[in-house]
């Protein structure tokens, strides 16, 4: 195999990782929002619970996606979490129509980076055994 397929692997196992952090996010976003609907719930815990949900899905998309990858996990899992909060931050610009730094988002980018090389970590040592 050349290095160029490699790459070429690696490359699509993050995207992978990515989609799937995605994915894993909306799922618990839809059941955050059905609690909130339909029960008292308190609204105070959006925040918190947001950021929780979020380092979870890179936790476990970058844990997926590294497992097939097998090296490099730290930059591979830095590569998915930073590349996932860039693209949340992204989004939520593009339909609030503010692009601001705030003390969430700064929040949100570490741990979106530290929850990616913990899940790269745990990706390529599972891959290992």
């Amino acid at each position: 195999m050349g290095n160029s397929e490699i790459n070429n692997k690696n490359f699509i196992n993050i995207l992978k990782g990515i989609g799937i952090a995605f994915i894993i996010t909306l799922i618990f976003l839809l059941i955050l929002s059905i609690i909130l609907t339909y029960t008292n719930v308190s609204e105070n815990i959006i925040n918190p619970t947001i950021i929780i949900i979020t380092a979870l899905s890179i936790l476990i998309g970058s844990s997926i996606s590294n497992i097939k990858i097998k090296k490099n996990g730290l930059i591979n899992g830095a590569i998915i979490g930073g590349t996932y909060i860039i693209l949340l931050y992204l989004f939520s610009s593009i339909f609030s129509m503010e692009f601001s730094l705030t003390m969430q988002s700064i929040i949100m980018i570490v741990t979106g980076s530290v929850f990616g090389i913990l899940g790269g970590i745990i990706g390529v040592n599972i891959s290992s055994k």
